[in-house]
């Protein structure tokens, strides 16, 4: 590579460089009210622990179409920002309700959320299958993905495969498949969005690493969200058997049908700002993948369900520069990922620890509201609550 004349040139000489995460079904708020924060400490943990694309399969359409538009014109330092918008809910009682009675009625709901900056939409328990058809039929027309809330009923899950959905989001809610759901899933082009974190049929992987690990003592996390977000989901902890776990049999599951060729990607479902990630990527690897199978699915395979692999999800020449830099080798140890030096998107470099601008340009990140002393980070023994309002 020939390095132009004044370049600024960064070494990472003994680091580990890979694409920067993609969580395909991530979720947090944006704004409160329609009220869009200048910087929002949401965006900054997942940048933080490198997912530099997300999309988000159910948020208020007027705030993260907003965000996402922020973010392009670098107004918001956040990863890259796509969702569904609000979702189409098939629930009479839900203010997100939309009814769907004929086809020309999904076509104007589809049309609508392709205005407003969506290029999928979330099918969310439309009660009949022939509406969930519809949906589908419309955004074929359109060209849109469609991803269904997978509603923990395997029966429910699998006429959403049969069908031909964008893929399933959230778990199969049974331990185990079988021969009859591997060749029935393996003939499609469905892929599958397990979100380990929070998967169904048992005790969901989530409190697996708040037992496991002190999560409310990780200073990276603690840098970029409020104590009391994070103290009061993870200090007063539950204890049970590891073999109660049921997010491990969820992720071999994952594991056979990505063996078939099935597509199988990364959702951390917003659990633990940008940290999930990482508790994802384990997870896969417990259920018996490797380290290189499970950072494709949290990379590449992330990317071509949405449709974006011609530009992101590897390192190759002519895509665009979202990378991450580790101090560790993630191929020796998945638990590795987590050592994120610097977080890159389009091109612009933050220190992962502060989320400085350190790059061609220089740029201090402002303080939020919950740091006493500038952007320097909040320590893990503090003991202070802050009383602010903030987007949870």
């Amino acid at each position: 590579v020939a390095v132009p004349a004044g370049a600024k040139v960064v070494d990472v000489k003994g680091k580990t460089l890979m694409p920067g995460l993609v969580d395909v079904h991530w979720h947090g708020r944006m704004g409160v009210d329609g009220l869009m924060p200048e910087q929002s400490w949401v965006q900054a943990a997942s940048l933080a622990f490198g997912v530099t694309t997300l999309h988000d399969p159910s948020n208020n359409s007027e705030t993260i179409f907003a965000a996402s538009e922020m973010g392009k014109a670098g107004m918001l330092a956040a990863p890259r920002i796509f969702s569904t918008g609000t979702i189409l809910y098939g629930a009479a009682s839900a203010g997100a309700h939309v009814e769907i009675e004929t086809l020309d009625d999904a076509r104007r709901h589809l049309r609508r959320m392709q205005a407003l900056g969506g290029f999928s939409v979330k099918s969310y328990n439309q009660p009949r299958r022939d509406q969930r058809q519809k949906v589908l039929q419309a955004a074929r027309e359109l060209g849109m993905l469609v991803v269904p809330e997978g509603g923990s009923l395997l029966q429910h899950n699998l006429t959403m495969v049969v069908d031909g959905h964008t893929g399933v989001e959230h778990s199969l809610p049974v331990a185990r498949i079988y021969d009859d759901v591997r060749q029935l899933w393996k003939g499609t082009r469905v892929g599958y969005t397990p979100t380990l974190g929070v998967s169904y049929g048992g005790l969901m992987g989530e409190n697996y690493w708040y037992q496991k690990t002190n999560v409310w003592e990780d200073t990276r996390l603690l840098s970029f969200v409020p104590r009391r977000v994070v103290d009061g989901r993870s200090r007063r902890r539950g204890m049970v058997p590891d073999d109660e776990f049921n997010h491990q049999n969820v992720a071999r599951g994952a594991k056979e049908l990505n063996d078939l060729g099935v597509s199988v990607q990364l959702g951390a479902h917003g659990q633990r700002e940008g940290l999930a990630a990482h508790w994802e990527l384990a997870m896969f690897v417990q259920g018996g993948m490797t380290p290189m199978q499970a950072l494709r699915v949290g990379t590449l395979n992330g990317a071509r369900y949405l449709g974006m692999d011609a530009d992101l999800g590897s390192v190759e020449a002519g895509k665009l520069a979202d990378l991450v830099v580790l101090d560790k080798n993630p191929l020796e140890d998945i638990s590795n990922s987590r050592t994120v030096r610097y977080t890159m998107v389009n091109g612009r470099l933050y220190d992962a620890n502060t989320l400085n601008e350190v790059g061609t340009r220089q740029r201090t990140r402002g303080k939020f509201f919950f740091e006493k002393d500038g952007n320097e980070g909040w320590s893990p023994k503090a003991t202070s609550h802050a009383t602010e309002q903030v987007c949870d």
